[in-house]
């Protein structure tokens, strides 16, 4: 009976041994066979219950949209010649190869790999959820202006559908006699001021300047007095300027009706997220390019445009021993990547696991550059050519920001034949080139808090439902900048609601990746998922080069802080209060959601360790690491914190007989 319980033991031991090789067999295969290889099955999304892009060029193009926005038409530009013209290249290429690229791999590097938003792929280190916070409420503030100048961009390529441009005379309802059409070389009979002046009695005809400021008259464009009067309100049709302490005033009901439309196409592209966001950056990301080419074109063509681009251009080598000209070029590149926002992270989400994100990460960023540079060529050529025909120097048409693409270009416009075509597709450009800004941002808020609260995404309708919430929410919160005061709330965010805070937010998250996390680590997932370490420029960029510049930039910026103003009209005592509340507001979420991590996980230590769920998207991944293989070896069952169905079947199959083995 002894001898029969042996043979019978001895069965048992070899059935073991057999079904733990099985098992070894089954994960091999699974390994080479379930875990997608680049450029196969990109039908299929890895992450079930996320999804992923649908086409090999959605997050490309994505990107490229995201980074290419409006800053790269009417900032990057202007501070081009305002910095020594061509010399300013220099410092702003060697920003981007040394502060923004190293930061803009990271971000894709780091989303790719754990397939997660901004605030959950914090499960690398839980004490720096607060930073995913950080910059979920920087990108919500950031949408709630942007669509803004979207809604703005739509009321003036309606107005463009004309058989002459608004703003092309002095000749409307809404000019005064402050009005002033340079384009027409005359000298007004009643006034004896050069240009086509809107009749009116004026006991002040000379012209203000430097030199002159009492007892004239400060003259404006047409195209200046549209955005204002018209558009705006900000100006009353009879000259009254709002100050930040008047009233705001009710909404203006034409910029609010196209604010409420430019949500409605925001809320439509993203209802299906990546899958319909992908496939509208294929017109968004590419249309701009086009109508950029035509401008340059049709500009080149125009008398004065040499000029422009000579002004543009001309190096003044000198200003490279000035610290702003290094200071302007670090935090243009900074923006104009769009760093630290969440928005990378939340795209890269979406790729699948062998991604080439380092490859996406250098296109991006040289498309961006050349994007702005060559922007430069089609602006100025027309700026050169307004100048040309006012008589005015280049320096004096020129504006930046919303006074370039609604103002100064605008009235370039109106003087070249056919301007209600040029206009449309100028307008046409600057709605695609912020749609696609938006779409990221927005979509980072979105899936920050689907990732933080999967019940939100567990079917189509609740997913719906969410998103149209969040976009009702930031149409009310922007109908005040809508109004004839709002101009101040929208300076107010457009400065300051992404400044300061921005850069300790970069910071703090390249910190935490290079010291919590560990470099080591982040190499070894780089690695994981692309085949390949990053070299050692990356590695000393991450672990010294990239924060020493991010923190002088910000010493810098705040050394040269001035008070808020619209204008030259300075904000109030609470507006200013208010843009400091908006950057101190997103910072302290890092602090405070650090204290509640370390209290709720019971202390520290706990907090600075990775969650046992952190890892690939995809767990039969996570048996080609060794320190992946050995977590899945301490888990008795697959983790169900931010783990999705589908892989929650995968493990099923294949992880658990290896796991309880």
């Amino acid at each position: 009976m002894k001898r029969v319980a042996q043979t019978f033991t001895g069965l048992l031991s070899c059935g073991q041994r057999f079904r733990t090789q099985q098992i070894d067999i089954q994960m091999n295969a699974s390994n080479s066979a379930e875990a997608p290889q680049a450029g196969e099955g990109e039908a299929a999304d890895e992450n079930e219950a996320r999804g992923n892009w649908t086409g090999q060029f959605d997050f490309l193009l994505s990107c490229i949209g995201y980074a290419v926005g409006l800053g790269n038409v009417w900032r990057f530009p202007y501070l081009c010649y305002k910095n020594g013209g061509g010399a300013f290249l220099i410092p702003y290429l060697i920003m981007l190869g040394v502060a923004a690229l190293p930061l803009f791999y990271m971000e894709v590097a780091f989303g790719q790999f754990g397939n997660l938003g901004p605030v959950t792929i914090w499960k690398a280190c839980p004490l720096l959820k607060g930073t995913g916070w950080a910059m979920v409420s920087i990108s919500a503030l950031v949408s709630i202006y942007y669509n803004v100048i979207i809604a703005w961009a739509l009321f003036y390529l309606f107005a463009s559908f004309n058989s002459k441009v608004p703003w092309a005379d002095c000749n409307n309802y809404w000019n005064d006699f402050h009005c002033r059409d340079l384009s027409v070389n005359t000298t007004n009979a009643t006034h004896n001021v050069p240009g086509n002046l809107r009749a009116g009695f004026n006991p002040n005809p000379e012209a203000c300047s430097q030199d002159l400021k009492t007892n004239c008259t400060q003259y404006q464009t047409p195209s200046e007095q549209y955005f204002e009067r018209v558009m705006l309100g900000y100006t009353s049709l009879n000259g009254a300027i709002k100050k930040m302490s008047d009233p705001i005033g009710p909404p203006q009901w034409h910029v609010t009706l196209c604010l409420l439309l430019a949500w409605i196409i925001i809320y439509a592209c993203l209802l299906k997220g990546v899958k319909t966001s992908g496939k509208v950056v294929y017109f968004t990301a590419t249309f701009p390019y086009l109508v950029l080419v035509i401008l340059l074109i049709r500009g080149a063509t125009l008398e004065g445009a040499k000029e422009g681009i000579i002004f543009y251009l001309k190096p003044d080598f000198s200003l490279l021993l000035t610290s702003e000209i290094w200071s302007a070029a670090a935090v243009q590149i900074f923006y104009s990547l769009g760093v630290a926002f969440g928005c990378l992270t939340t795209m890269s989400s979406y790729n699948k696991f062998r991604n080439n994100c380092y490859k996406d990460a250098l296109i991006v960023a040289g498309i961006n550059s050349g994007t702005s540079i060559f922007a430069g060529f089609a602006i100025f050529s027309v700026i050169g050519f307004m100048a040309h025909k006012t008589g005015l120097p280049v320096a004096e048409v020129t504006k930046s920001g919303p006074g370039l693409a609604f103002v100064a270009y605008p009235e370039g416009l109106a003087a070249m034949p056919v301007a209600p075509l040029w206009s449309v597709l100028f307008f046409i450009m600057i709605l695609t080139l912020g749609v696609d800004s938006q779409f990221a941002m927005v979509e980072t808020v979105l899936t920050a808090c689907m990732d933080e609260w999967p019940w939100l995404q567990e079917n189509f309708t609740k997913q719906a439902i969410f998103k149209s919430v969040v976009c009702l929410v930031m149409f009310l919160l922007g109908i005040p900048m809508c109004c004839p005061g709002g101009i101040y709330y929208f300076s107010m965010l457009n400065d300051y609601c992404a400044y300061y805070n921005l850069f300790v937010v970069a910071l703090v998250e390249m910190l935490g990746i290079s010291y919590l996390y560990g470099i080591k680590n982040f190499l070894n997932d780089i690695q994981m998922m692309l085949g390949f370490r990053p070299g050692p420029y990356w590695i000393a960029c991450w672990f010294g080069i990239t924060p020493a510049l991010i923190l002088f930039i910000a010493i810098f910026s705040l050394v040269k802080y001035q008070s808020p103003s619209y204008n030259s009209e300075p904000f109030t005592i609470w507006g200013e209060a208010m843009c400091w509340l908006m950057m101190v507001g997103s910072v302290l979420f890092i602090p405070c959601c650090g204290i509640y991590e370390v209290w709720r996980r019971g202390g520290l230590t706990a907090a600075l360790k990775e969650t046992p769920d952190w890892g690939p998207p995809v767990e039969a991944f996570w048996l080609e690491s060794d320190k992946y293989r050995e977590k899945l070896k301490q888990m008795n069952t697959p983790a169900k914190d931010g783990v999705t169905a589908g892989v929650e079947n995968q493990v099923a199959s294949t992880v658990d007989p290896y796991v309880t083995g």
